[in-house]
């Protein structure tokens, strides 16, 4: 038996549409976090190589940015993130259980939960693919990943890491049908 098929009845009760628009946008959170649109998408850009139907960075900006748009529209991934944004916080002051504000700090090897949602994050939204591009953020921390803190830059990277896979999944794509018409 499936987790989905239990208790069907549950599910019969609730809209199929969402009635009210939500009091805040996880961009605007990231942002009062400290972490811009722009920040990502330059870093993103620090691992750009041109490919079919991204053959400049211009061109690789816009798809990266449609893409992004697309991935952050979903509820399931703001709440990811927004959730990597309240541990990151409460490590700082030293409140999450079972890690010491010191242990925090130095982001401990054998603490894996950040890599964990990080990881979650980009096999989300990219796939495969999307996970090995989080483990070339990850292990590189380029741009804005190398200022953020034990939480953040996982899940920043992992966010990355999703939606730079889809721009060049979505880019041969395009340049494929483009070619055959």
């Amino acid at each position: 038996m499936k987790l989905s098929n239990i208790d069907d009845g549950f599910k019969k009760n609730q809209p199929d549409v969402i009635e009210e628009a939500a009091s805040r946008n996880i961009t605007d959170v990231l942002e009062e976090f400290g972490i811009t649109y722009t920040d990502m998408e330059n870093t993103a850009m620090e691992f750009y190589v041109p490919h079919p139907g991204i053959e400049t960075e211009e061109k690789a900006r816009a798809v990266f940015k449609k893409e992004f748009d697309a991935a952050i529209r979903d509820s399931n991934l703001q709440l990811l993130i927004y959730t990597a944004l309240l541990l990151e916080k409460e490590g700082q002051k030293g409140n999450l259980p079972g890690l010491s504000k010191k242990s925090f700090e130095q982001d401990l090897s054998f603490i894996i939960a950040d890599e964990i949602l990080g990881e979650a994050v980009a096999g989300y939204i990219g796939g495969t693919k999307g996970k090995f591009e989080f483990v070339r953020f990850d292990k590189n921390k380029p741009g804005i990943l190398k200022e953020l803190g034990m939480f953040m830059d996982d899940i920043i990277g992992g966010l990355l890491g999703g939606v730079s896979a889809n721009m060049y999944t979505r880019a041969m794509i395009d340049a494929d049908s483009e070619a055959k018409k």
